[in-house]
């Protein structure tokens, strides 16, 4: 039998026994947008299939992996870990590299950020935040921005007002609102019931379609939360560790929370890990005398190996100075894609910060492309979207996706090690699929067979 055939019965044999005992409807999608491949190999910004493709990573797991796949540094960092035999889960004992990490975290977050609480995911520490809001405050109200991602347990999954994430979940958690992002007088009105706890929100929205602030709004929501006795709480899951230049998007806007929740990319991508910085008087409100020294806490919160792996990290996007390569990368990126892509009808911006961006995208006003694409826009809403996705990686070798909460915008997040040349080669690749777009041809026809197959299957 040839190798080829091996490898793709190989794939075949894996990916049935997936769907059969995990997630069967996961391997449909990929399989109807052509994008079930295995992955044999991931370095830096490159991975490397069975079939000796190489794919560029334009996504970075939403912002996971901002010092690439599999750093050598992070490997050698959590080799050296486990071959100590050192105290790991003991659970009773003082964690000593957590305090090293907690301080590292502390003193590049500034402000009133001086404590530390671990957990697994973005999810575990937006539950995190909610609890210690509450013990604070002793508020029980929790207060969101319309759009929002927050992570999809149920507390987290109450600060998320968009109803495909909700549904058939309910009930949720009671007393929390959403309010228009940037919308400063819609804050104004619901922090003066004076029932929230905390007003929770992301710096940048990234899956409502990478939605940058005007410069000014963080600052005034931040007097606001001052002025009624409400957290000033920043979600930086995925603008957060250097994502869009600075360690924290806040340091953009000149602010200073009481907490700010950090996950995904802080331990290169190997390790679950997540943090909650926080000032003193939130930790002092839960941890409050002696018998509730663990009244919070998380199985896995202080693990060794996440807490190395996060050390290791931070050195890595430090040494590297990866800060100033993501905002020098995505000050390249974002003219060359605004300059390749502006005089397409259907191209409506090119926005974002550091290499966090998004090319939002809008009906066509041409009769010849509007029919095709209302058309398809009534079979599902990210239709449009879900096609660029596929061409851009079946034809041109690029792993993207369209925001979660906004199918209109490509979300464009390579790793902060991405070079030029690669940045060069993804705005290439973007012009010849939106080129392709503006053509009665090919990729509508694409777009009804993605149709035809979704509705077979």
């Amino acid at each position: 039998m040839n190798t080829t055939l091996q490898v793709e019965q190989s794939a075949h044999v894996a990916s049935d026994r997936y769907a059969e005992r995990v997630n069967r409807e996961w391997v449909r999608l990929l399989d109807l947008l052509q994008m079930n491949v295995r992955y044999e190999r991931c370095v830096g910004s490159e991975l490397f299939t069975a079939d000796g493709r190489c794919i560029l990573d334009f996504l970075s797991g939403y912002c996971v992996h901002n010092v690439g796949h599999n750093h050598p540094d992070v490997v050698s960092a959590l080799k050296a870990e486990l071959e100590r035999c050192g105290p790991a889960m003991i659970q009773t004992h003082v964690a000593d590299i957590a305090g090293e990490l907690a301080e590292k975290l502390c003193e590049r977050a500034g402000g009133r950020l001086s404590k530390a609480f671990f957990s697994s995911s973005g999810s575990e520490g937006v539950e995190a935040a909610i609890k210690f809001a509450r013990a604070h405050t002793r508020r029980a109200g929790i207060l969101c921005a319309e759009h929002a991602f927050h992570g999809l347990t149920c507390g987290a999954l109450s600060l998320m007002s968009d109803e495909f994430w909700r549904e058939g979940f309910g009930p949720l958690l009671p007393e929390t609102a959403a309010i228009p992002f940037g919308d400063l007088g819609a804050l104004e009105r619901e922090l003066k019931t004076k029932r929230f706890a905390a007003f929770i929100v992301e710096p940048i929205q990234s899956e409502a379609g990478v939605r940058v602030p005007h410069l000014d709004y963080l600052r005034d929501a931040e007097s606001l939360c001052r002025r009624y006795g409400t957290l000033f709480v920043l979600d930086e899951v995925q603008t957060g560790m250097y994502r869009t230049g600075k360690f924290l998007a806040a340091h953009h806007f000149g602010v200073e929370p009481d907490m700010v929740i950090l996950a995904k990319a802080m331990s290169g991508g190997l390790v679950p890990c997540g943090a909650v910085l926080m000032s003193k008087a939130v930790c002092d409100s839960v941890y409050s005398s002696l018998p509730r020294a663990f009244v919070h806490t998380s199985t896995f919160s202080e693990n060794s190996l996440a807490m190395r792996a996060a050390l290791a990290t931070l050195d890595v996007l430090e040494r590297e100075e990866l800060g100033q390569r993501a905002t020098e990368a995505g000050t390249y990126l974002q003219t060359r894609l605004s300059e390749a892509l502006r005089n397409f009808e259907m191209v409506k911006e090119v926005r974002g910060l550091g290499l966090l961006m998004g090319i939002e995208f809008q009906a066509p006003r041409q009769l010849r492309l509007r029919i095709p694409y209302e058309a398809f826009g009534a079979v599902h809403a990210g239709m449009f979207g879900q096609i660029l996705v596929m061409r851009l990686f079946r034809d041109a070798g690029f792993l993207t996706q369209v925001c979660g909460n906004n199918f209109m915008v490509l979300k464009v997040a390579p790793p902060l090690v991405v070079t030029n040349a690669q940045l060069d080669a993804f705005v290439q690749a973007s012009r010849e699929v939106v080129e392709l777009a503006h053509s009665p041809g090919a990729f509508w026809s694409e777009a009804l067979g993605l149709a035809r197959r979704a509705f077979r299957s």
